[in-house]
C-alpha cells in the first residue's frame, strides 16, 4: 500500500508523538508501519482499546510477522501484574446496589430509597477514583460529575457519607475481604507505579483515554505514540479524558479518510463545526478518499437504547418478513441494565405485580412514582431508558423482544444479517456498506438554544460536545451510502447520491429524544422537567377526583392520545392508571 505523505512524516518521526486521526484514515495500518520500521530487536506494546479491537489488531500485527508486538488492553495489561500470581478474586459483573447495600451495612432512615441511592452513588464514586489519576479520595469532588439538579442535591446532602462508604468499599477490596472489580486492579495497578519493559508504547483511542491508564503511560520510559481523534471522544460518562488534548508531544495528523468519498466527509465536517456554537474556534480538517463500495451490509445507528428498540420494533411491525437480524453487542445487552435489572421487572411493576419481580432493587418499589425518583436521584440512565420503553409499549413489549430475539443471528452469523442495529457506542471503530440514522441525535437548532443560555457550565458544554461527536462518529460509519432525516442535516443541505433524505412520519405529541431537554449524560433519553412542560400534570399525584373523571372518559370510549391530551399526562401515565383502576391484563 503506497503511504500518504501524512503517514510517511508519522512513520519517520522520532521521540514522542500524538497522532489525530478522522474517521477511516487508516490509523491501524499507520501504527503496524510504525511498527515495521522500528528495530526487529526492539520491544513494542499496543494499548488497544477493548477486547474486540484487541483481536483485530492482534491478527493484524500476526500476519505482518511483527511478534515483538505486544497486544494489551488497559486491564488486560494491569490483570497480568496486579491479579496473576497474588490469588486475588475477581467479581467480574461487579457488584449490585443492594449488594453494596448490604456488604456496607448502608442505613439511612429519613426517605424511602435512600439505602439504594447511597449504594448507587457509592459504586460511581468509586468507579470515578479508580479511572482517575487521583492517589487520593479525598482530591476527587464527585459532586463535579453531577449535572441533575435532584441528584446534585441527594449528592450534596449526603456527601460526607457516600464519601465515607466509598473509602469503606475500596477499604474491603484492598484488605481482600470481598473480590474486587476489574476497575479496582486497574486502580492498584496505577498506584504501583509500574515501570514496563517496553521500547515504544502505542496508545490508541487516546480520546477516549483512562486517566489512570494515561498516568501509567506518561511514566514510562519508553518512546510514546498516542493516536486518536479528538471529535470521537463519547465517553466522558465512563470518566475518560481526551489525551490528545492533554500532552505536549510533537502534533501529526491523518485527515484523509479512505472509508468514504467527499459527499460524507463534507457532512462529516459541518457536523464538527457546530462546535463553533459552544468555542470560539474549531480547528479540523477532513477529506474524503474513498471510493463508494459495493457490498451490501446495512446498519441502523442510534444514540440511545430507547431509540435502536423503537425503530428495530417498528422494524419487525412493517416488515413481517424480515429475518436475520443483529445487534451489535447482543440483544440481551439491550433488554438488561449493567446490575443485572431486567426489562420485565420493570413491566412488572408497571402493572403492579410485585411479586413477580426478581431485581432486589425493583422489588423495594410500590410504584413507577418510586422508580422515577431513584432515577433522578441518581442520573440511571440505563433505568431511565428501561422505564420509557416501558411507558411507550406497555404490555406489548415481551412479544416485540420474542419476536427481535427469534429473528437475531447468532455472534459467528453476523456477516449474514440483513440488517445491523446498533448505538453508536456499541459500533464504534465498526464500518458497514450503508447506514440509516435514527432521528434521536441532538439537533442543530436544539443545540443552539441550549448553547444561548447564560451561564452554561463547562460540564454541560463538554456533554454537548459529545453530543455533536455522536453525530459525527454515526456519519463516518458508512463506506457508501447514508440515509438521514432532515432535521439532522445542516440547514439546506443539498443532497446526493451518498446522502440520502428520509421522508419524516407524522408523529402525534408523544413526547420523543430529540424534542427533550438534554440532562447530558449518555442515554439518558428524557428528562422529567421537559416532559412536565409538555404534559403539565405528568407525575402530579392522582386523587378520587381525577380518577373519576379519568374513568368517566374513558368509558365514553376517548382515546390514550385524547386523555393524556385533557389531562395533561403521557400516554404511558393514562395506561398505567387505567390499568391500576380496572386491572386490566393488557391496554
Amino acid at each position: 500500500m503506497q503511504l500518504t505523505k501524512e503517514q510517511s512524516s508519522i512513520i519517520q518521526s522520532e521521540g514522542n508523538i500524538k497522532i489525530n486521526a478522522v474517521a477511516g484514515s487508516g490509523k491501524t495500518t499507520t501504527l503496524i508501519s510504525y511498527a515495521e520500521s522500528r528495530p526487529k530487536s526492539s520491544k513494542i506494546l499496543y494499548l488497544a482499546f477493548n477486547k474486540s479491537v484487541k483481536l483485530e489488531a492482534t491478527k493484524k500485527f500476526k500476519s505482518k510477522k511483527l511478534h515483538n508486538v505486544d497486544v494489551q488492553t488497559a486491564h488486560s495489561l494491569a490483570f497480568k501484574h496486579v491479579v496473576i500470581g497474588n490469588n486475588l478474586e475477581i467479581n467480574s459483573n461487579g457488584y449490585k446496589n443492594h449488594e453494596l447495600a448490604e456488604i456496607l451495612g448502608i442505613q439511612v432512615t429519613r426517605e424511602p430509597l435512600a439505602e439504594m441511592i447511597i449504594a448507587n452513588h457509592v459504586n460511581k464514586f468509586t468507579a470515578y477514583f479508580c479511572n482517575s489519576s487521583a492517589i487520593k479520595v479525598e482530591e476527587l469532588n464527585y459532586a463535579d460529575t453531577i449535572s441533575d439538579k435532584k441528584a446534585l442535591a441527594f449528592v450534596k446532602g449526603n456527601y460526607t457519607y457516600i464519601k465515607k462508604k466509598t473509602r469503606e468499599f475500596l477499604a474491603k477490596m484492598n484488605k481482600g475481604e470481598i473480590a474486587i472489580t476489574h476497575d479496582f486492579y486497574l486502580k492498584k495497578f496505577q498506584l504501583q507505579n509500574p515501570q514496563l519493559n517496553y521500547d515504544y508504547i502505542l496508545f490508541d483511542e487516546g480520546q477516549d483515554a483512562s486517566p489512570a491508564m494515561l498516568d501509567v503511560f506518561l511514566n514510562q520510559k519508553a518512546t510514546k505514540v498516542i493516536v486518536g481523534d479528538t471529535h470521537q471522544q463519547i465517553y466522558s460518562w465512563r470518566y475518560a479524558v481526551n489525551s490528545l488534548e492533554m500532552v505536549g508531544f510533537k502534533s501529526f495528523h491523518l485527515s484523509s479518510s479512505f472509508r468514504f468519498n467527499d459527499k460524507i466527509a463534507n457532512l462529516a465536517q459541518a457536523i464538527v463545526e457546530r462546535k463553533k456554537h459552544l468555542q470560539s474556534d474549531v480547528k479540523f480538517q477532513i477529506k474524503g478518499k474513498g471510493k463508494p463500495s459495493n457490498g451490501e451490509q446495512k446498519a441502523v445507528l442510534a444514540r440511545t437504547n430507547l431509540g435502536l428498540l423503537t425503530k428495530a420494533i417498528d422494524y419487525i411491525s412493517e416488515k413481517k418478513n424480515l429475518d436475520g437480524i443483529y445487534f451489535e453487542g447482543n440483544i440481551n445487552s439491550y433488554t438488561y441494565a449493567d446490575d443485572g435489572t431486567s426489562l420485565y421487572d420493570v413491566l412488572n411493576l408497571y402493572n403492579g405485580r410485585r411479586n413477580y419481580i426478581r431485581d432486589p432493587l425493583i422489588k423495594k418499589m410500590n410504584t413507577l412514582e418510586n422508580l422515577e425518583e431513584y432515577i433522578e436521584k441518581t442520573e440511571d440512565m440505563q433505568l431511565g431508558m428501561m422505564l420509557e420503553l416501558v411507558r411507550e409499549y406497555g404490555n406489548e413489549i415481551p412479544e416485540y423482544i420474542k419476536q427481535l430475539k427469534e429473528k437475531h443471528v447468532e455472534n459467528q452469523n453476523r456477516e449474514t444479517a440483513n440488517i445491523i442495529f446498533s448505538t453508536v457506542h456499541r459500533c464504534k471503530g465498526m464500518e458497514y456498506d450503508s447506514v440509516q440514522l435514527v432521528n434521536d441525535f441532538l439537533t442543530e437548532e436544539k443545540l443552539k438554544k441550549l448553547a444561548k443560555q447564560k451561564d452554561l457550565p463547562n460540564l454541560i458544554k463538554l456533554k454537548l460536545k459529545e453530543e455533536i461527536n455522536l453525530l459525527y462518529v454515526a456519519v463516518t460509519r458508512t463506506k457508501n451510502k447514508l440515509y438521514i432525516e432532515e432535521e439532522l442535516l445542516p440547514k439546506d443541505w443539498t443532497v446526493s447520491e451518498q446522502i440520502v433524505l428520509l421522508m419524516k412520519k407524522e408523529k402525534d405529541d408523544q413526547p420523543s429524544i430529540k424534542d427533550l431537554k438534554l440532562n447530558d449524560f449518555e442515554e439518558k433519553a428524557y428528562d422529567l422537567a421537559e416532559i412536565r412542560k409538555k404534559h403539565k400534570s405528568a407525575y402530579a399525584p392522582w386523587n378520587d377526583e381525577l380518577d373519576r373523571e379519568l374513568k368517566f372518559m374513558f368509558e365514553e370510549g376517548l382515546s390514550t392520545k385524547d386523555l393524556a391530551n385533557h389531562f395533561g399526562r403521557t400516554k404511558g401515565a393514562i395506561r398505567s392508571r387505567i390499568q391500576k383502576l380496572y386491572s386490566f391484563e393488557d391496554l
